[in-house]
């Protein structure tokens, strides 16, 4: 399982025009899923984003996770965090996780995100869906987890 994790002042996520999520201070994060991952890496996964300290402290360190300072997160599957771009021109995605095994886990993360940090605090896109995602980085600070 992997996670691409950006630090945002904003975010929100649409579908088709209608805006589903919104945060302000928190995390974006971009989750996949592959084929050998299991419901404890999900519980992993959400744990790691939830203290992940990368919220500056007084002192202008990445110092805070998000639990310290009180932030969201919006959560969306992005199977594309699996691509292979190694041959050829066209990414081959065999590495991602079909949705069958895929949904399950990434609600996992998404359910115990909420029970951890707060349902009104974690927002979703909608698993498969064509969305819009907006954000307004923040540093930037971008980081990868992966369980």
């Amino acid at each position: 399982m992997k996670a691409w994790l950006q630090r945002v002042n904003r975010a929100s996520v649409a579908i088709g025009g209608e805006r589903v999520a919104e945060i302000g201070k928190g995390y974006l994060v971009l989750l996949g899923v592959t084929h050998d991952d299991t419901p404890q890496k999900a519980e992993k996964m959400a744990e790691r984003i939830a203290v992940i300290r990368l919220f500056e402290d007084e002192d202008g360190r990445m110092n805070r996770s998000l639990e310290d300072v009180g932030g969201d997160a919006i959560v969306v599957s992005q199977f594309t965090l699996y691509a292979d771009t190694s041959h050829g021109r066209r990414p081959g995605f065999s590495a991602a996780a079909p949705g069958a095994v895929a949904e399950p886990l990434y609600e996992r993360v998404v359910a115990a995100l909420r029970a951890r940090l707060g349902a009104s605090r974690v927002g979703t896109g909608r698993f498969g869906a064509d969305m819009q995602v907006e954000l307004v980085n923040d540093g930037p600070v971008s980081v990868e987890l992966v369980c």
